[in-house]
């Protein structure tokens, strides 16, 4: 079964307004599930005008180039997929899809603004189920990429 921001592009998400509940069509499940078409590899210098990057251990950088989505912000992050786990967070979090669920927590961990190390002490390597993050992780060449878009939090 598919995570569930994956599993259908017609999925809701709660907006609080206020005192009031909104509830709004998610605008960027287009952009998630055709993420391929707007995300590069290449140098971190040609890639400085993507809208967000990530940069790998071996010197080449991801980058988004997908259009605006007005009201929502956008995060990436990227891994070699044949990088071994190392052993310490494998005997943490297991090593079955550990690349896949790591980008995910990184991109959920940049949304929130959250350290990573309190990250894994609330949800481990996992996503909360009640969030309002539209993502997609998926290979890219010899990488493993997460996409993730949240709703830009109004001021207060």
């Amino acid at each position: 079964m598919p995570p569930p921001s994956e599993a259908d592009g017609r999925a809701r998400h709660r907006l609080t307004a206020g005192a009031g509940l909104v509830v709004a069509t998610r605008p960027v499940p287009a952009l998630v599930t055709g993420a391929e078409r707007y995300l590069r590899v290449g140098d971190p210098a040609d890639l400085g005008a993507a809208v967000t990057r990530s940069h790998l251990d071996d010197g080449r950088c991801v980058g988004w180039y997908g259009p605006p989505a007005p009201g929502w912000r956008v995060v990436i992050d990227a891994e070699r997929a044949d990088n071994p786990v190392p052993a310490a967070l494998a005997r943490r979090f297991g090593s079955t899809d550990f690349w896949a669920r790591w980008t995910r927590a990184e991109c959920f961990c940049k949304l929130a603004d959250v350290p990573v190390a309190t990250w894994w002490r609330r949800y481990g390597l996992g996503t909360p189920p009640d969030n309002v993050v539209v993502w997609r992780t998926l290979r890219l060449a010899d990488l493993v990429v997460t996409v993730a878009f949240a709703p830009e939090q109004p001021a207060t």
